[in-house]
């Protein structure tokens, strides 16, 4: 009920009031049922603006610790992941990532949505990388239909370690700035149930996780990068090229 009253009566009308963001391609999500969301991941907003670009909740994991803050400003933060349909979980690994497995699993079992960010992380630099194979689990076992979702122009509103979003975004070769309007485009489902009881193939993973990918490229119109997110982001900490080691096949995280 908290979601429902905050969603609909505080979080989206801000939303579209401040940032009007463009939404197209909802007659490809299902009225009622269970459906597994797969969205690109450009910036901290994202989380904002898919849930409040439909009329069903969408839950999505979030980071413990964003639910566990003290004092008044913490509780504060914690309600606003609620309130737009996010849920703790320990994105740690190991056992961590299968206890998120299975939240989402829980989720799409009594027919909700489920959104999830193949990624895993935020991209470094507004491109796509490859994604890790927890989604394709996901996918296969819980047999629902798979709707990519590519968020675009999210990372112009609100780049790398900016808090605050920008609302103007001044484009090469462009004498004034533009106004940034934040698009969300939902793809055609996709159907993965003849691999069911293939779960455990890692080649089987490998290819599903990738069709996901080429669709969320085809969607987003984004560059795709042959390597995971994480080493991307370590890489451009310690002032070195993503693309060199991408052609040396260096894409690993370490």
């Amino acid at each position: 009920m908290l979601y429902l009253f905050l969603r609909r009566f505080l979080v989206a009308p801000l939303v579209r009031l401040l940032f009007r963001p463009k939404v197209t391609g909802t007659e490809h999500v299902p009225t009622d049922g269970p459906a597994l969301l797969v969205s690109n991941h450009l910036a901290f907003c994202d989380s904002i603006f898919l849930p409040v670009s439909i009329p069903r909740q969408i839950v999505f994991p979030a980071k413990s610790e964003y639910f566990t803050g003290p004092g008044l400003k913490g509780k504060l933060v914690a309600t606003f992941f609620r309130s737009v349909g996010q849920i703790p979980i320990d994105r740690s690994g190991g056992r961590a990532s299968l206890a998120a497995l299975n939240t989402g699993l829980g989720i799409l079992e009594k027919g909700g949505l489920f959104g999830i960010y193949p990624e895993g992380t935020r991209s470094p630099d507004g491109r796509l990388y490859k994604g890790k194979t927890g989604v394709a689990r996901m996918a296969i076992v819980a047999g629902v239909p798979v709707i990519p979702v590519a968020m675009i122009d999210t990372e112009k509103l609100q780049p790398p370690g900016s808090i605050r979003p920008k609302m103007f975004y001044r484009e090469k070769g462009r004498l004034l700035p533009r106004l940034v309007r934040p698009g969300v485009a939902f793809g055609e489902p996709l159907d993965f149930s003849r691999y069911e009881g293939m779960e455990r193939d890692r080649f089987v993973l490998r290819s599903v996780t990738d069709e996901i990918m080429y669709a969320l490229m085809d969607l987003s119109g984004q560059e795709y990068v042959d390597m995971y997110a994480d080493k991307a982001k370590e890489l451009l900490k310690a002032g070195e090229s993503i693309d060199e080691h991408v052609r040396l096949g260096d894409t690993k995280a370490s």
